[in-house]
């Protein structure tokens, strides 16, 4: 039997908070990645507004395990002054909330060129500076489009920078032309969490298990490894946000699997509050108890 803590980007089942926490109980979720809260990124809540956040997610009985930050994905030709800047306040952020991890990428531009290497490593290590001292472990997304997008590069920063972890992304991997499996034997050393998106060959978004991700492959070694956290990131409807995502290389969902907010899927099989977010927890949940 294995033992998962679930986890979610909940601003994919609603841009509020409310609606949010409301998904994560319907679904039996209680760790958070918080990456949009009422509709503002959370590299832009002020201290009250991440104490409100805390004070509220506590009375529903919900604990922030990561957030879902956007450091790092910005162009590596851009003046590292505003990613330190941003950085500083996601790490008063993480303080207040608690949360455990700060995801971040490792900057786009570079087109995986090695003449990069160097910089990227640079800018990295100054996050992982500025940290020192914050009860926060960084992990490292292979986001495509970045420096460390596949597994090759992304090994290369682990091993030059082991103070940051990784959170392994499959759908981006595929969206990459990787293999997941060989990816997570490369990476699995590095690994703290995860992230539960799949695509097709053609990088389209698919739900948990529909696509070329190998979770069923993968996911055994995650578990059998200590790994318990999954975060669920559907990315199968619209949401507020997702075109900023998008724009940074993110892949569109298949047209099948997109839906709004309390559809039916097909007629007579599944209807649910939030129809895509609660169809991707149910389709990893299936991919979880066949393990």
């Amino acid at each position: 039997m294995v033992h998962c803590r679930l986890c979610a980007f909940a601003d994919e089942a609603d841009p509020a908070l409310e609606g949010q926490i409301r998904a994560m109980k319907e679904n039996g979720i209680g760790l958070l990645e918080m990456r949009g809260v009422n509709g503002k990124n959370v590299s832009h809540l002020t201290p009250a507004e991440a104490r409100e956040v805390k004070n509220i997610l506590d009375g529903a009985d919900i604990r922030v395990f990561s957030l879902g930050s956007p450091a790092g994905k910005t162009d590596i030709h851009d003046s590292f002054d505003k990613e330190k800047e941003q950085f500083l306040r996601l790490l008063e952020t993480a303080d207040i909330v608690g949360a455990e991890c700060i995801r971040l990428f490792s900057f786009y531009g570079t087109n995986g060129d090695p003449v990069y290497r160097d910089e990227v490593l640079l800018r990295l290590s100054r996050f992982a500076e500025l940290a020192k001292g914050h009860p926060v472990r960084l992990c490292h997304e292979n986001e495509k489009g970045i420096y460390g997008d596949v597994a090759d590069r992304c090994l290369e920063i682990h091993r030059a920078l082991p103070e940051l972890s990784a959170v392994f992304d499959p759908a981006n991997f595929v969206q990459c032309k990787e293999d997941t499996l060989r990816a997570w034997d490369m990476l699995a050393p590095y690994v703290y969490y995860g992230h539960i998106k799949d695509a097709r060959a053609d990088g389209v978004v698919v739900p948990p298990g529909k696509g070329e991700g190998q979770l069923a492959g993968y996911l055994p070694h995650f578990f059998a490894d200590g790994h318990e956290v999954l975060t669920l990131e559907p990315h199968l409807t619209k949401f507020i946000g997702r075109g900023a995502l998008e724009a940074a290389g993110e892949g569109e969902s298949a047209a099948e699997w997109q839906f709004p907010s309390g559809t039916v899927l097909q007629p007579g099989q599944y209807l649910g509050v939030y129809a895509a977010f609660d169809f991707a927890v149910k389709s990893l949940k299936e991919i979880l108890s066949a393990l």
